[in-house]
């Protein structure tokens, strides 16, 4: 993936390294960063915490901010990732949290609902994406944005220094 080459290029630039926090992607993310040889150089390590409670006891999330918001949520989504910064050596991590399908979908939250959390040294970026297709198109639209957007985010963060 282009996106990874890109972020592999920056963090070891900037020697950073990065964590994922991954739900319902159940570690692809991660999969696709260590794909690439030398990855150790920048990718720290990966959490697959796709129960609720598995997002309790590796990223400290609260059960409060579940129970009160959902799994699906962006206060989930920006714990995951304020928890995979906390939990690991990285100084950049990325968190998803969302509804693959074919089932498990809302009227609030329908099938294809991703909320995304970036964490970076200047604090943490959330946003949803709705994304269409089965389950495996949802997976792998999330894990393209995932990256796109942390590459995005890191190069903006270059521009204002």
């Amino acid at each position: 993936m282009e996106a990874c080459r890109f972020l592999a290029a920056l963090l070891l630039s900037d020697k950073r390294m990065l964590a994922t926090a991954e739900s319902c992607t159940g570690g692809l993310i991660a999969a696709a960063c260590t794909d690439l040889a030398g990855s150790s150089d920048w990718f720290e390590r990966g959490f697959v915490t796709y129960s609720n409670q598995a997002k309790a006891e590796m990223l400290g999330v609260a059960a409060q901010l579940i129970e009160s918001h959902g799994a699906v949520s962006e206060a989930v989504a920006r714990a995951m990732a304020q928890g995979a910064l906390q939990q690991s050596r990285a100084q950049v991590s990325v968190a998803v949290t969302g509804v693959a399908g074919p089932g498990g979908g809302s009227a609030d939250k329908p099938v294809g609902t991703v909320w995304f959390a970036w964490g970076l040294p200047s604090g943490i970026t959330s946003e949803v994406q709705h994304f269409a297709g089965d389950r495996a198109a949802v997976r792998a639209a999330t894990v393209a944005h995932a990256l796109g957007r942390l590459v995005a985010l890191l190069l903006d963060a270059r521009a204002v220094l």
